[in-house]
């Protein structure tokens, strides 16, 4: 009903072709990419160690104990079947059985000497806290555009951002088993398939220059509070003089 409104008004409110869409949006999410992100770029380097690592464990758990329930608050905003299916798809990955990303999150914890009760049981930084909280409020939008826009900020960059950690894991910790790394090593492929969708989804259902920009704002939203949440650990966990470091390098380079 939603699209079908639109669509009538589509022509006073003409809305940007496909190419220009996705590049807009993914220029967005690009703005802000994770990967750079100092606290990333020393884990590529090998700066960190495996205590830094053990409390990121802590905290991120929170974001893959709720991504879940990101997906599912879309799902259940959604008045289309084929992108509802595609959504519950998404959900049965995360959560089914023994192999759910919760529990692939909690051995790679585990690698790094984080154990189990302490990861469930981390007290959580503000900005930890302030990041789940606005990616539930974004999915959480009455228009699943809103929310697919926001699953997409984080999707999308997640298959880079899993293979640069892998391979950090691998080089300075010499951490490469299957056991520990499955969390990325599965996101490194499954959410190739999961951007692809959600963009798709994106680019049939924004009918309007109004739903394509409202996208676009979501999507910066998500990816402005992903940075926020790596802003949090990096003040919380990096010692000042080696972020002074790190910012003269930059300065330097």
């Amino acid at each position: 009903m939603q699209r079908e409104e639109e669509m009538k008004t589509n022509s006073n409110n003409p809305r940007m072709n496909d190419a220009e869409f996705v590049k807009r949006l993914n220029e967005t999410v690009d703005r802000y990419a994770m990967l750079t992100h100092p606290f990333y770029q020393m884990w590529n380097e090998g700066k960190l160690t495996k205590e830094i690592l053990a409390e990121y464990a802590r905290q991120y758990y929170a974001h893959v104990k709720a991504f879940p329930t990101y997906v599912s608050a879309v799902h259940s905003n959604c008045d289309d079947l084929p992108t509802r299916q595609i959504l519950l798809d998404n959900l049965i990955e995360e959560e089914k059985g023994d192999e759910n990303h919760p529990e692939l999150w909690l051995r790679f914890a585990e690698s790094v000497g984080a154990d189990r009760d302490s990861v469930k049981n981390a007290e959580l930084l503000g900005s930890t806290e302030a990041t789940v909280a606005t990616l539930k409020r974004l999915t959480s939008e009455l228009d699943y555009r809103s929310g697919v826009a926001a699953l997409y900020a984080y999707e999308s960059q997640i298959p880079e951002v899993s293979r640069t950690k892998r391979a950090g894991l691998k080089k300075f910790f010499g951490i490469d088993d299957e056991r520990s790394v499955s969390f990325f090593s599965v996101h490194e492929a499954a959410d190739i398939y999961h951007r692809n969708a959600e963009l798709e989804i994106l680019t049939k259902s924004c009918t309007t220059k109004e739903s394509q920009e409202n996208a676009i704002a979501s999507a910066e939203k998500a990816s402005r509070a992903l940075l926020k949440f790596l802003d949090g650990i990096y003040e919380a966990l990096i010692p000042l003089e080696m972020r002074m470091c790190e910012v003269t390098e930059i300065a330097s380079a």
